[in-house]
């Protein structure tokens, strides 16, 4: 098939070749806007893939003037632009389809075989697995020949998963692929219809299961079965309806060398691509050096802000996507109305964050092995052929790398060449009277320990006892599928992956520093020592670590008192400490937790009891920032976590001498949203409502929910009469946003907001707080649905809906 693309980067034009080469397809590459629309009129190509920004001729008009001659290839739209308005914009104007840049190679290649799978439809076809045939133009699904009554959801369900056999789609991509834009129904909505859509299936008589569960992703298309012809899984031949035929599958190993290829043409662009940064660098401190004597040339503008829009598609297509949002936060400032000494010292802070982002980037290529080596290897332990078989077949699609032995002996050889990062062990074996409890005492012996599963016919209490006793993680009972085993092994996995933390260890003793490390180094931690207490402070700024190991009686400073010092500053107070010590003095104990100490381990020290209160520790210290930091229901940041935050940006803003905008915001009438559309709509609301906000803002400004409907917003660098501004067109997006109940009454939601600036109305957090909400209950007064700016006396107005 022949595509043409019209894209203006010829980075990431070329990049997007060398994948779509992969793939088998036929690439012309145009960077003129006037030029691709004369060859897309002039000759045939089955998909036209078009930037928006491009020269001469912009992507959105090229679409349309091809559709107002009524061309009907496929149109694919690439754009920075990720707005709404500009989605629908691309969609008015006759594209299939819009995708955002920065992007993912494979959702991208995904997305144009969609388009050519469509786009290619001149016969009608039938899609069909076994006995069950689906009939798009008829809107008519059979079983054996018996019509199949499905909902609207379970048949675009059906038919999403039938088009796109291969792939996982979770349920929110399914909410997304299925559900109109206005609803907002849980994710266990998608559960509900493929559970219909299952009973269905076999009570017409299908007695496999035809969607598969993929453990932490979502749901697939379940492989034909084995004995059927790959000309059933085809898209065969039936009368009235004509079919053409899928594509052949594509093995893992396939996979592979595609992968490798694509990244040994990446590392070669790299490396071009490297080369012209400095140029491409230059021109942003070009127009970072007029723009600080407000003197910036408009020709430069414009150059520096498409260089910035090249760049975003460019590092993205790199693997890096950070890169791609720091260009992308270049562009949207170069693109505003008015621009002066904050502007260029802000263009400074991202120009050096998208030095540093490239600078990161490690240069070595992938290779097949090196690929290979990146999945997780599983070693089964089992002389059942047909299950083992099954089982290798069904760890490759979720991502393992296989290995397989017929009895312990074997096993050993296995584990002491290449270590797994998990077993599936059986306990009985049919050439060997050893018995798998004697592997699993040695795996008890390692360190650290492989993950071991236990897999076996005898489902004897003393079995499952002594599996525990020698620290078997899961006890599988046979018979069981090949899926339910690779299911436990995936969440086996995940719960035992190595910890990256940092943990700094301060003990005068060098024998223990070194038996700590020692001892802490093969689980993946990243280890600091200390031996003079003298130089704990520096140390401990320098290294930041995520947990911190005090000894107690030291030269100079005790622990005691260092934990002390770091319990008394903010930066440090949820730092978890342990303190090993030989001391066992009850006394000496309860002062060790008087001071804010977590844990407390007696000299010697038991290598396996360490290890574990370390992990406990870490693990209880995660799940406590998780809802300490972020807010579960929306994203945005929590009070807590944005209140040390937004303090940072007030202190920075003194030293830098820079304007701080604080926003309070709260939504208007949200207790009768709740009350007349019930609770679980209004958690929609507020989810919503997270999201957008954090979409609308820069990713450096704090979004946080302070409780309820509240939330509150920091801006730094700008002034409150541009943050009004700023979340005044904000508040006229949002205003359109449309919500439907589940009795389908429709309604929108507005709000109210109050703006102060650091140092006019204040220069400590509660005084901001208090100027901004002031503003705000004020703009409640006034009628609601407005932002209003701390002692201006005036305010930026949306006219209520």
């Amino acid at each position: 098939m022949k595509i043409l693309l019209v894209e203006d980067d010829p980075t990431a034009a070329y990049i997007l070749e060398q994948e779509l080469s992969t793939h088998h397809y036929t690439v012309e590459i145009i960077a003129d806007g006037q030029l691709g629309l004369e060859l897309a009129r002039t000759f045939h190509y089955d998909l036209l893939v078009l930037d928006i920004i491009l020269p001469n001729l912009d992507g959105i008009s090229i679409c349309r003037q091809l559709r107002s001659q009524g061309l009907q290839m496929p149109i694919l739209l690439l754009s920075a632009k990720e707005s709404s308005s500009d989605r629908v914009m691309g969609l008015e104007a006759g594209a299939d389809d819009y995708v955002v840049k920065p992007y993912e190679l494979p959702e991208l290649i995904a997305r144009i075989q969609a388009l050519l799978r469509r786009g290619n439809s001149t016969l009608n076809t039938v899609l069909t697995w076994e006995k069950l045939q689906f009939y798009p133009d008829a809107c008519q699904v059979t079983y054996s020949g018996s019509l199949l009554h499905l909902t609207p959801k379970e048949y675009s369900i059906l038919e999403l998963l039938l088009r796109n056999p291969r792939r996982i789609y979770s349920r929110s991509a399914i909410l997304d692929h299925i559900w109109p834009s206005g609803e907002f129904p849980t994710e266990e909505a998608v559960s509900t219809q493929i559970k219909g859509l299952r009973q269905k299936l076999k009570g017409a008589g299908m007695t496999v299961n035809l969607i598969d569960t993929v453990y932490g992703l979502g749901y697939r298309l379940k492989a034909p079965p084995e004995d059927l012809s790959s000309a059933k899984m085809s898209q065969e031949k039936t009368e009235p309806v004509k079919t053409r035929s899928h594509s052949a599958p594509i093995t893992p190993a396939d996979k592979l060398q595609a992968e490798a290829k694509v990244q040994a043409v990446l590392q070669q662009v790299w490396e071009h691509f490297k080369e012209s940064l400095p140029s491409r660098m230059m021109l942003f401190e070009q127009a970072i050096a007029q723009l600080s004597t407000g003197t910036l040339e408009l020709e430069l503008r414009l150059s520096a802000q498409a260089e910035a829009h090249r760049l975003i598609g460019s590092l993205g297509s790199f693997g890096l996507p950070k890169g791609s949002e720091v260009a992308l936060q270049i562009e949207q400032l170069l693109r505003l109305e008015s621009l002066g000494k904050n502007e260029a010292q802000l263009l400074r802070y991202l120009l050096e964050q998208l030095k540093e982002i490239v600078k990161d980037k490690p240069t070595t290529t992938a290779t097949a092995s090196d690929l290979k080596m990146g999945l997780s290897r599983l070693l089964v332990v089992d002389d059942d052929a047909i299950l083992t078989e099954q089982i290798e077949r069904e760890a490759l699609n979720w991502g393992f790398e296989v290995k397989v032995a017929t009895n312990p002996t074997v096993a050993r050889r296995s584990i002491s060449s290449h270590p797994p990062d998990v077993i599936v062990l059986d306990l009985t074996f049919s050439d060997t009277k050893e018995n798998g409890l004697t592997l699993l005492a040695e795996l008890a012996q390692r360190t650290p320990r492989i993950p071991t599963l236990v897999l076996t016919a005898r489902n004897q209490l003393s079995d499952r006892v002594e599996v525990a006793r020698l620290g078997g993680n899961v006890f599988l009972e046979k018979p069981i599928s090949s899926e339910e085993i690779i299911k436990a092994v995936t969440q086996e996995l995940n719960r035992n992956q190595k910890p990256e933390a940092k943990i700094l260890i301060v003990d005068d003793d060098f024998q223990v520093l070194a038996a700590v490390s020692t001892l802490l180094t093969p689980w993946g931690f990243q280890v600091k020592t200390l031996v003079d207490p003298q130089q704990f402070w520096e140390t401990l700024a320098a290294t930041a670590p995520d947990l911190l190991i005090l000894d107690i009686e030291m030269p100079d400073f005790s622990g005691i008192e260092l934990c002390q010092v770091v319990r008394s500053d903010p930066r440090w107070s949820d730092l978890p400490v342990l303190f090993l010590s030989g001391h066992n003095d009850p006394e000496i104990v309860h002062q060790v937790f008087a001071v804010g100490a977590d844990d407390y381990i007696q000299k010697p020290i038991i290598g396996p009891e360490l290890i574990a209160r370390i992990l406990n520790r870490l693990e209880r210290t995660r799940i406590l920032h998780r809802f300490t930091e972020i807010d579960e229901l929306t994203g945005t940041a929590t009070r807590r976590k944005s209140i040390r935050d937004l303090e940072k940006l007030i202190r920075f803003a003194e030293c830098q001498n820079q304007p701080l905008c604080l926003i309070t915001i709260d939504l208007d009438h949200f207790k009768h949203i709740n009350d007349q559309h019930g609770h679980t709509v209004g958690d929609s609301v507020l989810g919503l409502f997270g999201e957008r906000l954090k979409q609308f803002f820069r990713s450096e400004d704090i979004v946080a929910r302070w409780g309820g409907e509240e939330f509150v917003l920091g801006l730094y660098a700008m002034t409150r009469e541009k943050g009004a501004k700023r979340l005044t067109d904000f508040l006229k997006i949002w205003c359109q946003q449309e919500f439907t109940d589940g009795n389908n009454q429709t309604f929108r939601v507005t709000f109210s907001a109050g703006v102060a600036e650091y140092s006019q109305d204040g220069t400590k957090l509660p005084e901001l707080y208090r100027a901004a909400d002031a503003a705000l209950y004020q703009a409640k007064a006034m009628g609601r649905n407005r932002v209003l700016v701390s002692n201006m006396g005036s305010t930026h107005k949306v006219e209520s809906l």
